[in-house]
């Protein structure tokens, strides 16, 4: 099953302190959490102005994150040991190997896969990389990507989005594919002695 991700955090140079991590599953399941032991002090001027204001947690009106939690969403504000176990259990409970997508994902990665301490502490079944939106993009000729509508820098809005531009390239590229079948079908019937050939092409084309 696949599962887009995002996180937002702290990071100077030598060390990454998670603040927040959403994800999105296949079968629609949604989990958030924050790090309710990650220090503020440490975050620069760009994170207090772009990232903080977003954290559920220092919202004063918390309806948002109560309807979310009544709608089935699975999270917490927590301890980085309760926010592993939590998101084991809600990557655990979908079917097959999970398979990790995000966007521009290296430090989301790793921040990630310092919940659980070093790379080949990460749970049993868990592959030991993410796949990456962006190198999926370049390989589809690094096209425009939907436009986020929601909260830029909020984990769980960016999750969100990253699952949508996933799907919009997979789209792409199924529709790049259609096109190159239908030019090599044109090509058959226009060059083709064989009957069979340009009967398949025919039917390829709806012709």
């Amino acid at each position: 099953m696949r599962y887009w991700f995002d996180t937002e955090f702290m990071e100077d140079g030598h060390t990454i302190e998670l603040l927040s991590i959403g994800m999105v599953a296949e079968d629609g399941r949604e989990f958030y959490a924050e790090n309710s032991q990650a220090d503020l002090s440490h975050a620069n001027e760009w994170v207090q102005e772009n990232v903080l204001p977003h954290l559920w947690s220092r919202q004063e009106d918390k309806g948002v994150a109560n309807r979310w939690s009544r709608d089935g969403g699975v999270g917490s504000f927590n301890t980085r040991r309760n926010i592993a176990f939590e998101l084991r259990r809600f990557v655990n409970e979908g079917e097959g190997k999970p398979e990790f997508w995000a966007y521009y994902g290296d430090y989301d990665w790793v921040v990630l896969c310092q919940l659980y301490g070093r790379m080949i502490d990460l749970p049993a079944g868990w592959p030991m990389f993410a796949m990456d939106v962006k190198q999926l993009a370049v390989s589809r000729g690094d096209p425009k990507l939907p436009e986020q509508t929601s909260t830029e820098h909020h984990a769980l809005a960016d999750a969100r989005w990253t699952r949508d531009a996933w799907a919009h390239l997979v789209m792409l590229g199924r529709e790049t594919q259609d096109q190159r079948l239908r030019a090599f079908a044109s090509l058959v019937i226009d060059y083709s002695n064989d009957a069979w050939a340009i009967e398949q092409a025919k039917a390829v084309l709806g012709a």
